[in-house]
């Protein structure tokens, strides 16, 4: 398959390797931010080829992971409540909430139905008029005009039995957050592509500017990926900060206008509680006011509910490039993946769930 296999190229990914050794002079850390890298890294043992002096360290940019507990348990609720068809991407049903999850709210009777677009949700809305239809709307820009559009076709078709959780959340804030903390150890980042050909590159320039960083955006596949750690090895070696595109295939500066119009349209940016990090300024959306009757949280006046985390899962240091899975004491023992107790243990997009399928247990 064109723009597959090129980039799986073995020969090319040891050439690169190889670069990346004779580049290197002095330790360095990077973070990919993206839970899609972080697998891919894994899952190509990439990490265990790179030189000794470049440490690798996983972001919070896995959207499963980050959704807050509350927004789980509200879910939760809304769910177990007769009369509701509730909607979520397959990821979302065993994220565990305070008590109890998706897939069990659905062994005791609730309607709850995995869907692979919020267009399947609307779907249901008109074939169920009777019925509420919710939708879990979670996910960083990349998620977010799908999520936007189905509000818009709700709103223009009179809908009023659809509606949202809305979840969404968003790098830049993230990556501020990280480097203004007083205990970062991030040097450089590999950017999410994926982001990236949707919002572009423009919004990361300040930011690297700012901190004196080398953001790379880059792909998902293991020559993608070296490339993205040799462009930002470069840049550290010299002394340059600033963005480089390292997925040219698919991002551009300007990103995807029409999609960004949609989610402007749609939804509005505000403060967001990450789950395990705490609340981040203006590193969330949700829906403006004119949409309001779409916001499902509002619908069923859940917004009350606030849990607390777990207090043995170090997930939130985890997403932070602080600390690596095999250094939380529950991993792999009392948290696996079918008992995890953070999201990071479930995602198929966690840096637990990479350590734990990809046998790297006791790697440090």
């Amino acid at each position: 398959m064109k723009y597959l296999a090129e980039f799986r190229d073995p020969e090319l990914a040891r050439a690169l390797l190889d670069e990346i050794a004779r580049t290197v002079t002095r330790p360095w850390t990077i973070m990919e931010i993206c839970g899609g890298q972080t697998h891919a890294i894994m899952r190509h043992g990439l990490d265990q080829l790179l030189p000794d002096a470049i440490t690798l360290v996983h972001g919070p940019g896995c959207p499963v992971c980050v959704t807050p507990l509350e927004t789980i348990d509200r879910a939760l609720v809304i769910a177990a409540q007769p009369g509701v068809i509730f909607t979520s991407f397959g990821d979302m049903l065993r994220v565990p909430g305070s008590r109890d999850d998706l897939f069990r709210i659905k062994s005791r009777g609730g309607d709850v139905r995995m869907v692979y677009s919020p267009l399947e949700a609307l779907k249901l809305a008109r074939e169920n008029p009777d019925r509420e239809v919710v939708f879990l709307a979670v996910g960083f820009e990349t998620t977010a005009p799908g999520n936007a559009m189905a509000v818009r076709q709700a709103a223009a078709e009179g809908l009023t039995n659809f509606s949202e959780i809305t979840s969404h959340v968003l790098v830049p804030p993230a990556m501020e957050a990280i480097l203004s903390a007083p205990n970062n150890r991030v040097q450089g980042f590999l950017a999410a592509g994926h982001v990236c050909a949707v919002m572009g590159t423009t919004e990361y320039e300040p930011l690297a500017a700012r901190h004196r960083v080398p953001i790379v955006p880059t792909g998902f596949e293991p020559v993608d990926i070296l490339r993205g750690i040799l462009q930002t090895v470069r840049m550290l070696e010299s002394g340059e900060h600033g963005v480089v595109n390292a997925y040219g295939r698919a991002v551009r500066t300007e990103g995807n206008p029409a999609a960004r119009a949609v989610v402007d349209e749609v939804y509005t940016v505000c403060d967001r509680k990450w789950r395990g990090i705490g609340t981040i300024p203006r590193s969330g959306l949700r829906l403006r006011d004119e949409f309001a009757a779409f916001d499902a949280e509002r619908k069923f006046a859940v917004g009350g509910i606030n849990p607390e985390e777990p207090a043995v899962c170090i997930a939130g240091e985890i997403l932070q490039g602080l600390k690596k899975p095999p250094e939380c004491p529950a991993f792999g023992t009392e948290c696996t993946p079918l008992h995890p107790l953070g999201a990071t243990m479930v995602s198929s997009e966690g840096a637990c769930a990479a350590y734990h399928k990809y046998a790297r247990k006791g790697l440090l």
